[in-house]
């Protein structure tokens, strides 16, 4: 039941009463009034909950303060400091302690302070002790009240006390039952009215002196007192001495930049102010700072008056520069950790730094410090000054590299740059800091270079001269015929041999022009052309002109390349340059007789034979070795790649629509070949290119390695060159498992997938990737038809009936089909169909022998519409324009795999439009590879690109969703 009548007249005040534990507390209290409008003895505390009966009575302003002083009621403090139900007079006596109330009274005095804010067209009282809220009206003071500080200093002692000024004039409050109620801010109750002060006082400088005149200091405890307690009041107050003095004192600030350097940590900056002989660290909030000097028995206060708004913009000249706070003191600065590379050495980065910005930090008047005794760091801007010349063998580098004042040859720092060694010791014993970008930008060039007391470049580093040219880091003087090298349609044109049979289109006549310019400089090359664009003619051609030329003088040239690619060669040669002497170095019964190699202009052979006929082949000396599909000597640990590397040539090809096939470093073995020294030794290039490349998706780093390689390799794709051809369409067929097949693919996919997660879990996942690979082919093979793993399964195939409806279709209406697989397994499947139905077909694997004759009867004969094809065996190297539809049966990582199995059919003298379909089993690891795929489709058109190398990619979270 509530005490006050709301219905009769009443009024909301504001007391001021003192709590026994918690101190002075504000509180919010209706009172009833009498008859005549006096304050009756009936009255009661006011809540959110209990006021809105009262509504009438309030405005906006006591709905705040409500609310307010709600948060200083004990009830609520007690529930917020102790979460556990208890009684007040037991929290108080047990709990509350003096620890606790130094928590919890300056949050009270915040809130009193906010409430005072509120307050001033309030009325406010004090409560009795009896708790009748109204005991005596109180008033707010007009203004703030200042404070003086006295200090009177004898031989004895110094006195010490504060006198109070209001209004400019003195008021007297010692001994006058005065109450400090709030300390921070300070809040003084004296006669009636509520005092409040300038200069952010606390209660408590004034507390000791509400009952004594002042404060006593013994000369025995000055010293301690002074620089103690006088000296940070003079900071913060106004005071007033006799007997000692206080000088306030104005200087010109300078801003100093403090090196602290941390070898193998984060080096920082230390940002201080001077101010004449004093110095003060950045971001302290003392508008004044006292330095107490002592001369024989006298005391001097410096006063020191600084420029905050000043000093704060100094600091944020240098956050807007890049630097951040290191956490710990917001003087120290350092360069944002987030924005530091792996590679990056974090002693140095705050260095090089501010050699970076040293003009624009001189300019701003910030001036350089570095402890004594530490090293001595040279500041300022570095440069290299580099000229590269061209001369009859070399390319010949002239570069001095200055640091501030200090001239170095360029060469006396190639040790540093290639090995990461960031401190160069100047002349002067000072420590130069090499920039970390010249690491990235010289440390190829300086790889590559020759020479003790100069560097010297060779020529077939053209690309990495181009690189700089492009850059602006050099000045450089390049034969123009050179520098035509990165743009081949400009290089001179060569006539087509007189006795070559057939035309050469004119993206392929710029490539016969191309070999004819390597061959003038003494370069190799790698024709990467498109499948289908034509390497055999182009190189043909090219051989015929050599015959040509060197009419006189003979030696043989020699190609090599997969077995399954001898006939075609040979029937190519027949066509195109019937002149040519064409002898096949092949078979199990071949003449091993090398020596009658001389009556012949080519000789076509295999990687297995040159394996085992090396020993004989290494001694003769031959006019081009050209490797085609020249990615099979990738691996450098192989037979194939130590075997054609000991072969000897004037000049040296390679041909290859995929040289990238797995990884980057397929490049080194090919490049390696052709161009020996182009890309540095294998354990360079793997660390240089590689592994950043890959691993760390490193875009500068694959730029690099494009610029080296871009002058020795000429790429066209049939989109750029072949316009005449005609369209290819792509459908994606997605294919719905029947539900026998969908029941065994789940029950193998939980089997694979326990094993795997507990992998994921005990970390021996990275143990498992065999195990990884095995699970997912399986998987794969059951997603196309699950006779494939076990032949005992009698039951359909979602895929299976899918694909043979499709083909009934498009057989049905004439066309020409070619199926592609990567398991020979489900070949056979469809064999034992088309067997069963008595349709007509052709099949090629990697066991097949006569592929040439199987070539050509799928070509001619009209009435064998179907060629089925494992990709393996039939991926390169045949001619099937006579088909106008390519059924791809199951993915493959490899895009450019799948693409050059289109590129059987969509060729140079294909006339039809060609349909490409590829079918998907839905919901199945096909359908999650494909979008993984697309997503890690990143650097160099995905590196990533055949089955091991894609598996040795997959995170432990790609393995949980392939197997979601």
């Amino acid at each position: 039941m509530l005490r006050v009548d709301s219905s009769k007249p009443c009024k909301l005040v504001y007391s001021i009463c003192k709590h026994e534990y918690l101190g002075y507390l504000i509180e919010p209290h209706v009172v009833q009034l009498n008859p005549d409008g006096d304050f009756s003895l009936t009255y009661q505390r006011l809540f959110t909950a209990t006021a809105q009966e009262f509504s009438k009575i309030l405005d906006d302003t006591d709905w705040k303060l409500i609310k307010l002083l709600e948060e200083t009621e004990q009830g609520n403090i007690i529930k917020r400091y102790y979460k556990k139900p208890i009684r007040p007079v037991e929290f108080f006596t047990k709990i509350f302690d003096d620890k606790l109330f130094e928590v919890i009274r300056p949050k009270i005095e915040k809130r009193m302070s906010d409430a005072f804010a509120l307050l001033k067209a309030k009325e406010i009282y004090l409560m009795s002790k009896e708790g009748w809220p109204v005991e005596r009206r109180l008033y707010l003071a007009e203004e703030a009240a200042s404070v003086l500080f006295h200090f009177r200093r004898d031989e004895n002692e110094t006195r010490y006390f504060p006198t109070i000024k209001y209004q400019s004039m003195r008021i007297e409050f010692m001994f006058k039952d005065a109450q400090v109620i709030s300390n921070q801010p300070a809040w003084l109750l004296l006669d009636d009215t509520l005092y409040f002060f300038e200069q952010n006082i606390e209660g408590k400088k004034l507390q000791p002196f509400l009952n004594k005149r002042y404060i006593s200091i013994p000369k025995t405890s000055e010293k301690a007192y002074f620089e103690k307690f006088v000296s940070p009041l003079i900071e913060k107050y106004h005071v007033y001495a006799e007997g000692f003095e206080i000088r306030t004192e104005k200087y010109e600030a300078v801003p100093v930049l403090k090196m602290i350097y941390v070898p193998g940590g984060v080096s920082q900056l230390q940002l201080y102010f001077k101010y004449g002989n004093y110095a003060f660290a950045a971001a302290s909030d003392k508008q004044v700072s006292v330095r107490t000097e002592k001369i024989g028995d006298d005391y001097i206060f410096h006063r020191v008056k600084r420029s905050l708004k000043w000093e704060s913009n100094k600091l944020n000249e240098l956050i807007g520069l890049g630097l951040v706070s290191s956490g710990t003191l917001f003087s120290n600065l350092e360069i944002d950790r987030a924005d530091l590379s792996e590679d990056t050495d974090a002693s140095f980065s705050i260095i090089n730094w501010v050699n970076d910005h040293h003009t624009e930090l001189v300019e701003k008047g910030f001036v350089f410090e570095q402890p004594d005794g530490n090293k001595k760091f040279l500041f300022g801007k570095s440069k290299i000054d580099l000229d590269i010349k061209e001369t009859n063998d070399w390319f010949d580098l002239h570069a001095i590299v200055y640091f501030g004042p200090y001239q170095i040859p360029f060469i006396e720092l190639k040790n540093h740059i290639l090995n990461k060694i960031h401190e160069f010791v100047l002349p002067s014993g000072e420590i130069a800091v090499i920039p970390d970008k010249w690491f990235s930008q010289y440390a190829n060039l300086l790889h590559f270079t020759e020479g003790t007391n100069s560097l010297k470049l060779q020529k077939h580093h053209i690309g990495l001269i181009n690189d700089f040219a492009n850059s602006e880091l050099a000045s450089i003087t390049i034969d123009r015929k050179l520098q035509r090298l990165s743009d081949f349609n400009e290089i001179e044109d060569i006539g087509v041999p007189l006795r070559f049979k057939g035309t050469l289109r004119s993206y392929q006549k710029a490539g016969y022009n191309w070999f004819h310019f390597l061959r003038k400089y003494n370069f190799g090359g790698c024709l990467a052309d498109d499948m289908g664009l034509g390497k055999t003619v182009q190189t043909l051609a090219l051989l015929q002109k050599v015959k040509e030329e060197n009419a006189g003088e003979h030696s043989p040239s020699l190609i090599i390349m997969p077995t399954s690619l001898v006939y075609n060669w040979q029937k190519e040669a027949e066509k195109f340059a019937p002149d040519l002497k064409v002898l096949a170095h092949t078979g199990s019964f071949r003449n091993k007789d090398i020596e009658r190699f001389i009556d012949y202009d080519v000789v076509f052979t295999t990687y297995g034979v040159v394996r085992v006929d090396i020993d004989l082949l290494k001694g003769l000396y031959f006019n081009y070795i050209i490797l085609d599909e020249s990615q099979n000597i990738k691996n450098p640990a192989s037979k194939a790649y130590h075997a054609v590397k000991l072969l000897k040539s004037k000049h040296r090809l390679i041909l290859s629509g995929t040289p990238v096939e797995n990884s980057v470093n397929d490049l080194w073995t090919q490049m390696s070949f052709i161009n020996p020294g182009l890309l540095g030794n294998q354990h360079f290039f793997q660390n240089d290119f590689a592994t950043p490349i890959e691993k760390k998706k490193d875009e500068d780093k694959a730029r690099r390695l494009q610029a080296l390689i871009k002058p020795f390799v000429l790429r066209r794709t049939k989109t750029q060159v072949a316009t005449e051809l005609p369209p290819k369409t792509e459908k994606v067929f997605y294919c719905q498992m029947s539900d026998e097949q969908a029941e065994f693919y789940e029950k193998t996919k939980s089997e694979y997938r326990n094993q795997l997660l507990q992998g994921i879990e005990d970390g021996t996942y990275a143990q498992t990737q065999i195990k990884v690979l095995q699970g997912l082919i399986k998987l794969r093979q059951i997603a196309n038809h699950p006779a494939m793993v076990d032949e005992t399964y009698t039951g359909d195939s979602g895929k299976f009936e899918t694909v043979i409806e499709t083909l009934q279709n498009v057989l049905s209406r004439g066309h020409k089909v070619l199926v592609f697989s990567q398991f020979v397994k489900q070949l056979q499947i469809y064999r034992d169909h088309l067997d069963k139905e008595e349709i007509s077909y052709l099949y090629l694997d990697g066991a097949t022998r006569n592929r040439g004759e199987i070539v050509t009867e799928f070509q001619e004969n009209d009435d064998i519409r179907l060629f089925l094809i494992s990709i393996k065996a039939g991926g390169v190297g045949l001619n099937l324009t006579g088909a106008d539809y390519v059924f791809i049966l199951d993915p493959w990582w490899n895009p450019a795999i799948e693409q050059q199995a289109i590129d059987r059919t969509h060729r140079i003298g294909q006339t039809k439009n060609v349909f490409i379909y590829k079918f998907i089993t839905r919901d199945s690891v096909e359908e999650k590879i494909l979008a993984l795929q697309n997503r890690k489709q990143v650097v160099a058109d995905s590196l990533i690109t055949t089955e091991e190398s894609f598996v040795k990619s997959l995170s432990a979270d790609d393995i949980r969703e392939l197997l979601n």
